[in-house]
Parts: C-alpha cells; sequence; structure tokens
C-alpha cells in the first residue's frame, strides 16, 4: 500500500486530465501516472458520413486547434476524390491551405507561450497562484501581454481570412479550397495599421525569442534539467530535409541523431506506426512497431521537429534555428523545456511564411480544385501546433465513411510526458512529508511544455473540479482540498 496524491484537473492546459502519483513510507515516489479520463468517440461519430463532411465535422474536436484537424482531413480526402498527396492541389489550393495552417500555428503557439506558460516563468513555478496566471501577466507586464493577445489576434484573421472563420472555418474542401484571398485582405495583413501588419508580427517574433533566450541565460539549471530525458523523435519533413509544417515525408531520429524511419510515404504509416492501449488512461500510447513498445515511443511537437529538419528555408528562423542546434553541438536536443526556445522559433518561421505567402499571386488565384480518379481510402498528415495528426479514412461505394482513425498530436506524446511527470515528482516530492500547491504546479509546468491538447486527445464533457486528496499507506484520506 501507498499514499496517493490527485491532482485533477491539470491546469493551464487545453482539455482536461488528471495525474496520480503513489508515495512510500518514507515518502518517496514510486509511481506516477497522466490520466485522461475522458471518452473520445468521434472516429464512431464520423462513421456513415459522406466524405465530404469530414473536413468540417472532425474539427469539432477542439476549439483550440480546429484548422489542424480540419486540415488532416482535408489532405487525407484529397487523396479519395483523386488529388494527390499534397504535391496534386492548384497552386491557389495549396497555398491558400498552407497561408491558414501557418496562421493556426502562428496563433496557438502565442496563445500556448503567452497565456499558459509566461506566468510560470514570469512569477516562478511557486508563486501564488492568485497572481500566476496570464491576469497576473497582463498587470504585472503589460508589454508581454499585449504582444501575446495581438498576434493571436493576428493569427486568427488569418484563419478566418482563408477558412471563413476564426473557428470551425469551411475553407478546404476535399480537393482543394473554396475561397482565395482578396485584395483588401491581402492588404490589411501586409500593411495594416500598427501592430496589425506582418511586419510587426515578425519584429515581435523575434523580441518573444529574445525574451526566452534571456530567460534561459538567467535560468540554465531549470530550463536545461527540468524532466531531461533521452528520446526518439518523430515528424514531417521535406523531402530535402527542411521543416515543413504542412506536407512531407515522415522521419524519425533517436536520442543521439541516427535516422531510425527513413523519408517514409505516410499513407503507409500502419506500417511503422502503432498503439498500445493502457488500462488507466482513454488515450493510447504510439510507438514504432519495429523497435516495439519499449523502446519504440517518441515525442513530437517543436522539440521533435528542429530535432528531426536540417535547416528551416526562412533565414530568420534559420539563423535562430543554428543557434538551437549548436547548443546541444548539432545532437538532438531532449530538454523539455526546451520544447518553448523550439516553439518560438516556430512562431518566427511561421511569421516569415506568411510574409512569403501573402505576396505570392497565386494566393489570388481562381482555379481552387483538382479531382482525379476516386479511391475508397486516404491518409493526411500534417504538423499540427503540438506535433504531428494522423488522419486515416476509409469510405465504401455509397460515399459514407466506413473507418475513421486519428492519432493526434498529444496522444504521440503521452509516454514522453509520463515519463516528464515521473521525472518531476521524484525530484519535487521524493521525501517531502508535505505537498505544497507549488509542488502539485511543478508537475503540471512539465506537462504543459508539451502545450497538450487533451480536448483532441479525447472528448471532455461536464465540469472538472481541481480535487486533491492525500492517502496514508493504508489508504486512509488524511487530507482533500477541492475548488
Amino acid at each position: 500500500m501507498t499514499k496517493k496524491i490527485t491532482i485533477e484537473p491539470v491546469t493551464r492546459v487545453e482539455g482536461h486530465g488528471k495525474v496520480t502519483i503513489h508515495l512510500d513510507d518514507n515518502n518517496n515516489v514510486v509511481q506516477s501516472r497522466l490520466h485522461i479520463v475522458e471518452f473520445r468517440g468521434f472516429e464512431r461519430f464520423a462513421q456513415g458520413r459522406p466524405y465530404w463532411e469530414a473536413p468540417v465535422l472532425v474539427q469539432r474536436l477542439c476549439g483550440i486547434c480546429p484548422v489542424s484537424h480540419h486540415l488532416a482531413a482535408a489532405k487525407a480526402m484529397d487523396v479519395i476524390v483523386g488529388a494527390g498527396t499534397g504535391e496534386g492541389l492548384t497552386p491557389a489550393g495549396e497555398k491558400m491551405r498552407r497561408l491558414m495552417h501557418y496562421g493556426q500555428m502562428f496563433q496557438s503557439h502565442a496563445l500556448h507561450f503567452f497565456h499558459l506558460v509566461s506566468p510560470d516563468l514570469l512569477f516562478g513555478i511557486d508563486a501564488d497562484p492568485a497572481i500566476r496566471n496570464v491576469i497576473g501577466v497582463a498587470k504585472e507586464h503589460k508589454d508581454l501581454a499585449v504582444m501575446g493577445v495581438m498576434m493571436r489576434k493576428y493569427g486568427q484573421e488569418i484563419i478566418r481570412a482563408t477558412a471563413g472563420k476564426k473557428i470551425h472555418g469551411t475553407g478546404a474542401i476535399p480537393g482543394g479550397i473554396n475561397k482565395n484571398l482578396s485584395d483588401e485582405e491581402k492588404d490589411f495583413f501586409l500593411k495594416g495599421d500598427d501592430p496589425m501588419n506582418i511586419d510587426k508580427m515578425i519584429e515581435w517574433s523575434e523580441a518573444s525569442l529574445d525574451f526566452f533566450k534571456d530567460y534561459h541565460s538567467k535560468h540554465k539549471d531549470l530550463i536545461d534539467n527540468y524532466a531531461t530525458f533521452p528520446s526518439n523523435h518523430l515528424s514531417l519533413v521535406r523531402k530535402d530535409g527542411a521543416l515543413d509544417l504542412y506536407h512531407g515525408v515522415l522521419r524519425a531520429v533517436d536520442a543521439e541523431g541516427k535516422k531510425i524511419l527513413h523519408d517514409v510515404d505516410y499513407q503507409d504509416y500502419l506500417e511503422y506506426i502503432g498503439e498500445e492501449v493502457r488500462n488507466w488512461s482513454y488515450m493510447k500510447f504510439p510507438y514504432m512497431l519495429e523497435y516495439g513498445k519499449q523502446e519504440g515511443w517518441y515525442r513530437v511537437g517543436p522539440l521533435a521537429r528542429l530535432n528531426t529538419a536540417e535547416f528551416i528555408p526562412t533565414p530568420k528562423a534559420q539563423k535562430a534555428f543554428e543557434e538551437f542546434k549548436a547548443y546541444t553541438n548539432g545532437k538532438p536536443n531532449n530538454m523539455t523545456m526546451h520544447y518553448h526556445w523550439a516553439r518560438l522559433i516556430e512562431t518566427l518561421h511561421s511569421a516569415e511564411i506568411i510574409k512569403e505567402l501573402l505576396n505570392d499571386p497565386d494566393i489570388q488565384g481562381d482555379d481552387l480544385v483538382t479531382k482525379g480518379t476516386k479511391q475508397n481510402e486516404g491518409v493526411g498528415l500534417i504538423e499540427a501546433p503540438r506535433g504531428t495528426l494522423f488522419h486515416h479514412y476509409k469510405i465504401n461505394e455509397r460515399d459514407e465513411i466506413t473507418m475513421a482513425n486519428l492519432i493526434v498530436s498529444t496522444t504521440n506524446n503521452n509516454e514522453p510526458m509520463n515519463l516528464a511527470v515521473n521525472h518531476i515528482a521524484k525530484d519535487w516530492m521524493n521525501g517531502q512529508s508535505e505537498i505544497t500547491e507549488g509542488m502539485m504546479n511543478a508537475v503540471e509546468v512539465a506537462i504543459r511544455a508539451y502545450d497538450p491538447c487533451l480536448s483532441c486527445a479525447t472528448h471532455a464533457l461536464g465540469q472538472m473540479p481541481l480535487e486533491i486528496a492525500l492517502y496514508d499507506k493504508n489508504n486512509n484520506l488524511i487530507d482533500k482540498k477541492r475548488k
């Protein structure tokens, strides 16, 4: 028998989850787990619906990253309508989708860093929770708060212009898009009143990166040693090895940088990726089949993408990437808190790509849709803000979806998030006779580094209070707090 600590829900993440930590008689951690406690049924909901509804239907998984599901499903439907796997769209179709996607990356990364992460950095992990939040940031660090709000707003306006709405848009359809960019919209994003223009967004992206690097230089022990452990890393990369957040081939490297998944076609992902079910979570545990459940797990997301990519195809982000890679002498970076560094480099890259696309005449083209010979199965992958997102569908002769399989970014990060929880629980709680709020937040900080979207990994319903319960070794309740 052991003592048990429960953190429910995990805060300042998208969605709902809980953590349980078991202590022995000496108050040392013997087991810790991140539980995803709500059930998601979208794979079932999709069955029986006509395939062309999928890009709009499945994005209802989430209000934070619907664009990622919208585009991943649309890419799968491109295959089904015979439009190919990324390169088969018209120039207008592909580039408008890319603009939508990079707008999503930009706004989501800004939301995560400024609203969810910065309170821990600015006020401290064990600071008073009454000020350790985005309202506290707005009061004490107004310039940073304004940057965060306006950067997110700009990204959301890009989504509105490309998808039709900021949330749950309809812009991507099987084989292409249903609108191009107007002159008015293009001019607004390029030359809008300060700060609503792309040059200001690039400037602020660089300032955000400088802020983190300065913080890192003053807090190296926290940033470098917080839940650090070796792992594999997986993502899409462009065929020439460049970072590409919209399309590419699947690549994975191990903790030393050795390529262990060799740029494979993601249509064949089932030959390489399996999923394990464990009885204490509704979220599965993916792994590379060749290396098995024990050795084949991997990380996804900004850190993984910068570990698998060979270069970034925009100048300012490439310079930042070179500095990032030099920090580990070119080896993969396995430091969990460096997710934030990688995320801000991607934010800058997204802003640069948005500017390139806005200056590309193809986004105002009139040829929006392409189709070919219809198929009965298609896979769509995209690099969502939180990592690699898999959508896989089959249809029947009546054009109804008969099978849907989704492996979302947060699911891919399930094993490393659990390992991060265990590392921090041991570092902060071993031998302690009293569990403080700061200790519990320390566990959440490790989870937040992955920017998990638990509402994508599951489907949450109802209210989720914060409840902490402490038990002795005989499972008798010692103390319980709820808010």
